[in-house]
């Protein structure tokens, strides 16, 4: 298989960026994306260039930093899926594939496809903690959750924290990452105590971090790999009204 790959290649933050043009000819059709790279960088190794720098770990769809854009599509083209979950199966042969980071302000680019995504992390710091006595672990059925509220909470728990929501906005809005982590721990009973506070300093350290306000267009809930729904943005909003 073949594929005309224009890469971005951009040394640190405030470096310019450019694209890198790869003909590579020897690709195998069931090989994913970032296997791809991994192919083409023992190549640029092997001639002495700088292999391209990209993120990836678990490889499965799960942790969400494998992220970036593919021909204007966020992740990948097919729907619910990760970029370590696209499969060159998904393009057709002697395709011109241009790979390019997530655009946002509050994700500055590292180096080439890897973006910065701590701003994510102090969102989620800035919720504190659920204050629950352990103790000795109490049985699991003495706090009662019907099956519906369960699964709304693993719903929203769902979120990998990939950034293609913020990608995707014409805002950069954060919103849906955030609402999401802010609803799966207030919808259950350990979580309520600090709801209120929660979804203030959270809503807070997004808007500080720089991200864009929400506009509901729902693009995001199209991108996202976990399919979250953009409901949990108007349920944050109100916990944020009542707080």
């Amino acid at each position: 298989m073949q594929l005309l790959l224009h890469i971005w290649r951009q040394a640190g933050p405030k470096a310019k960026g450019h694209f890198e043009k790869h003909q590579v000819d020897d690709l195998d059709e069931h090989m994913s994306v970032p296997e791809m790279l991994d192919h083409l960088n023992t190549k640029i190794i092997k001639s002495g260039g700088s292999p391209i720098a990209f993120e990836s770990d678990c490889r499965e769809g799960i942790c969400g930093q494998c992220g970036f854009v593919i021909n204007g599509d966020v992740h990948s083209p097919n729907k619910g899926t990760t970029t370590c979950q696209t499969h060159l199966r998904s393009f057709h042969d002697g395709q011109t594939l241009y790979l390019e980071p997530f655009r946002a302000a509050a994700f500055p680019i590292k180096k080439d496809l890897v973006i910065d995504r701590s701003a994510f992390d102090r969102i989620i710091q800035a919720g504190g903690y659920i204050g629950v006595n352990t103790g000795q672990a109490s049985e699991a059925n003495t706090i009662l959750i019907n099956h519906e509220l369960a699964e709304k909470a693993f719903d929203a728990a769902a979120c990998i924290g990939c950034g293609g929501c913020v990608a995707t906005c014409k805002n950069a809005s954060a919103m849906l990452f955030t609402s999401a982590k802010i609803n799966h721990l207030s919808m259950l009973p350990q979580g309520l105590p600090e709801a209120s506070r929660r979804v203030k300093n959270m809503i807070k350290q997004m808007d500080a971090e720089g991200f864009g306000a929400c506009s509901n267009t729902g693009a995001c809930e199209v991108v996202c790999p976990q399919g979250i729904s953009i409901t949990n943005i108007a349920k944050a909003n109100r916990r944020w009204i009542k707080g």
